[in-house]
């Protein structure tokens, strides 16, 4: 590659994959960086290289197997073609740099153009009890599973809502786990509401309603339309309470030592956010996205988003995405697309991302998170757990006229000032600042990003020494 074109590819998922394969058929050598030891992403996510781990794909992956082998094969073909680095998280960005913790140095990387496949992360809203030992994301519960071959906990409870529940739910009870219950906040009838546009997959629909048969097959239990009234225990969760919607307050509770909890998922766009692309309020996911056209150029030239980390559409869209992303780069650059097997020209990518687009809305549609939920959160429930700000401080401040946008209430609490930088906090809080005010989600602002996007260590902040700027070209031996 020479010194005037440097790509970068951000994330080592479907998207950034299928990016780099596109790329690397065209002749170019980008830099794929990946904060994991293993490319694969969150759904194809691999277990350690070593340890001893011994799981079969089909055993790891079950209906998706074949999809992650032909991923991993992939990448595993491109790497002596591309500058791969993993174990390195992208923590900042500007104009034409990524700061970048490899091998705990600091690393600054130049770039003329970059794909930010950044992936998404579980959308959390709080209920009283969250904090204890033993609550999860389902997100960190499918990881514990797949990278490390273990469950959270003894007796498991997945509550929330999205198809994410049901699929870990399989995933844990396949693995031997065993799995109390399946609390759903979506009801069954807006579930099949969304059959139609469901649907339109197919072989996914069925996917989706063979996982709740054979949950109920096996002995799980599985409950919709709930609300979640909270976690119970004394230095770790000992149970969970939920009552029925329709019938108000009349709760149940059901012993567990661990619970695995989402409410659907939600784009990483802080390194966009940084890197100075407009955004726009997605109605559908209830969120700023990036604005892009429909090949994934942001509104920054040279920049391009694809995956879950633009908008929430799964990995089949994501591996469209990340190919589309770098054809978009390659008209910009003037390189002809490359051809050959494997290599989709434009027109079946479009097509293919439209008709996932409208299953996608069915998704939206089947498992919309719980809306107006932050009346129900005690005063002393702690909502920024970095900070230690409970929900009535968020109140006072914003019923004493000080806050009525995001960054104000930021700004004056300090909620999404931790180490998470509003990743976890920041949906509840402008969940509970919308709702004081009477306002719109949209129209209470959007969390600006700040670096670092995730926890780093202080070591690479505090020594001047070891901030080192390393060429693009140059592979790390």
């Amino acid at each position: 590659m020479s010194d005037e074109r440097r790509i970068v590819i951000v994330g080592a998922g479907p998207a950034g994959v299928r990016a780099a394969e596109v790329l690397v058929a065209a002749g170019l050598k980008p830099v794929v960086i990946d904060e994991n030891a293993r490319w694969g992403g969150q759904i194809y996510r691999q277990p350690p290289a070593h340890g001893g781990f011994q799981r079969t794909k089909k055993t790891l992956y079950g209906f998706e197997a074949h999809k992650a082998e032909a991923l991993h094969s992939t990448m595993a073909a491109l790497v002596p073609h591309l500058d791969y680095r993993p174990d390195t998280l992208a923590w900042a960005c500007e104009a034409g740099r990524l700061d970048t913790l490899q091998a705990g140095r600091e690393v600054r990387m130049p770039f003329t153009h970059l794909i930010i496949a950044s992936g998404a992360t579980d959308r959390v809203l709080p209920v009283p009890g969250w904090t204890l030992p033993g609550v999860y994301t389902l997100g960190a519960a499918q990881v514990a599973l797949k990278a490390q071959g273990c469950a959270i906990g003894r007796r498991v409870v997945l509550a929330g809502t999205g198809p994410l529940l049901y699929l870990v739910a399989y995933q844990y009870v396949k693995a031997g786990a065993q799995v109390a219950a399946v609390l759903d906040t979506s009801p069954l009838s807006q579930q099949i509401a969304a059959a139609p546009k469901l649907a339109r997959l197919p072989s996914t629909f069925a996917k989706g309603l063979y996982y709740v048969g054979w949950l109920k097959t096996h002995g799980v239990r599985i409950e919709r339309d709930v609300t979640v009234v909270g976690m119970r225990g004394a230095e770790g969760v000992e149970a969970i309470e939920w009552r029925a919607s329709s019938i108000g307050s009349v709760t149940e509770t059901i012993a567990c030592d661990a619970v695995g909890i989402s409410f659907g998922l939600k784009p990483e766009t802080q390194l966009a956010d940084l890197a100075g692309c407009r955004f726009r309020f997605d109605a559908t996911q209830r969120g700023w996205l990036p604005e892009l056209d429909p090949a994934g150029r942001s509104s920054v030239p040279g920049l391009y988003l694809a995956g879950d980390g633009a908008a929430i559409a799964g990995a089949d869209a994501a591996e469209l995405a990340g190919r589309r992303a770098a054809l978009a780069l390659l008209d910009d650059l003037g390189i002809a697309h490359p051809r050959g097997p494997g290599m989709l020209d434009v027109a079946a990518l479009e097509r293919g991302l439209k008709r996932i687009a409208v299953f996608r809305e069915g998704i939206e549609t089947a498992f919309a998170p719980p809306v107006r939920c932050a009346s129900q959160w005690p005063d002393d429930m702690t909502v920024c757990r970095c900070e230690e700000i409970d929900a009535g401080t968020l109140r006072r401040c914003i019923r004493g006229g000080e806050a009525n946008e995001i960054n104000r209430l930021k700004a004056l609490t300090r909620v999404g000032m931790g180490r998470c930088q509003g990743r976890m906090c920041g949906e509840a809080a402008l969940n509970l600042l919308a709702e004081e005010t009477g306002k719109p989600l949209e129209t209470v602002g959007r969390l600006r990003s700040q670096p670092p996007v995730k926890p780093i260590p202080l070591s690479p902040a505090m020594y001047a020494d070891d901030v080192v700027d390393i060429p693009v070209e140059a592979r790390d031996e």
